[in-house]
């Protein structure tokens, strides 16, 4: 059994990064954490420390300054680990592409395993995203959400 099927196969810790931005995805993160959508039904549990996560969920825009601190979270993140990039401004940059806050996607600083768009995307998207993203990770050669 190899380190990514050890780490994948137990329930999984989610760390939420968050930019700046209007916080709307924000919202639609932690309702995917209420009793509603029940984002601990897959085995996921948020954490409040980078060095446990194995899911990095990423809203909002990161300008330079905050960019140097996105990379050193990433760095200290085991690996392997789960890079999403969540809304319309994780992704493209979307209202605040023209600001002078905004720098470049955040894509462009660290890898990105999946995008979820939407201005804010829906609880049920975020929440496909990752499984996805981790049927994907415990099969390669299968099919995704296996």
């Amino acid at each position: 059994m190899g380190l990514r099927d050890r780490i994948f196969s137990r329930s999984l810790f989610l760390f939420h990064l968050g930019g700046s931005a209007c916080n709307n995805c924000d919202i639609e993160i932690l309702d995917s954490l209420t009793p509603k959508y029940d984002l601990e039904r897959f085995g996921i549990t948020a954490v409040g420390s980078i060095r446990h996560a194995d899911i990095i969920l990423l809203s909002g825009i990161f300008n330079k300054k905050s960019a140097i601190r996105v990379k050193r979270l990433y760095e200290q993140a085991p690996k392997p680990v789960i890079v999403v990039a969540i809304g319309g401004c994780a992704c493209t940059g979307l209202i605040f592409r023209d600001s002078y806050n905004w720098d470049v996607p955040v894509g462009d600083y660290i890898p990105i395993d999946a995008y979820v768009a939407g201005c804010p995307p829906k609880p049920e998207a975020i929440i496909a995203a990752i499984q996805q993203v981790i049927g994907k990770l415990r099969n390669p050669a299968g099919a995704i959400g296996t």
